[in-house]
């Protein structure tokens, strides 16, 4: 029982430095060179909870015509899918990512890194008015929530342990994004 438990404890030891190598990794690559003024991306605004803040919208059932049951559970009810499952935290090709619900451009291939987390991520969003930031109280925590600019709609959450030049990490659920392959 003693060996079982050190050898998990040894092997979540070692899968956390595995991620924060690849982590750091990622950050270094996508560090302008040194002396370079290299580009600005954009913040996101906050939610501002006017009723008119978001010019998509629709009724949860129109929600749940448009959109399938994972989308609607991740944009519509602030759900998550499970790390490693979604299908773009493993997609390297160069494109764009859009909102699922109606298709705002939100980030692009050239801000994606490989966080170790099992969800897309992404150092800074396309636009300032793709995204916009609200405060997300649940499950006891206080995060920063990312929703699309135009619907609302969730996408997940934005961390300040991202690569530079932004240190900042937009964990993504996959499923809220649909990707388009650069032509």
């Amino acid at each position: 029982m003693r060996f079982s438990l050190l050898f998990l404890l040894i092997s979540v030891l070692s899968l956390n430095s595995a991620c924060s190598q690849k982590h750091d990794v990622a950050a270094a690559s996508a560090r302008p060179a040194r002396g370079a003024a290299g580009p600005t991306y954009p913040k996101p605004q906050p939610v501002t909870g006017k009723p008119d803040e978001f010019a998509v919208r629709h009724t949860d059932a129109e929600w749940k015509k448009l959109l399938t049951p994972d989308q609607y559970y991740i944009l519509r009810e602030q759900g998550t899918e499970r790390p490693f499952t979604g299908k773009y935290h493993d997609n390297h090709a160069a494109g764009t990512y859009y909102c699922a619900a109606d298709h705002n451009l939100l980030f692009t291939s050239d801000t994606k890194f490989e966080s170790g987390t099992g969800w897309p991520s992404f150092f800074a969003p396309a636009a300032a008015t793709s995204v916009k930031v609200a405060s997300d109280n649940s499950f006891g925590m206080s995060r920063d929530e990312i929703v699309c600019a135009k619907c609302g709609g969730h996408l997940g959450h934005v961390f300040d342990d991202g690569p530079q030049p932004t240190g900042q990490r937009f964990c993504m659920d996959g499923n809220a994004l649909v990707f388009e392959k650069k032509k």
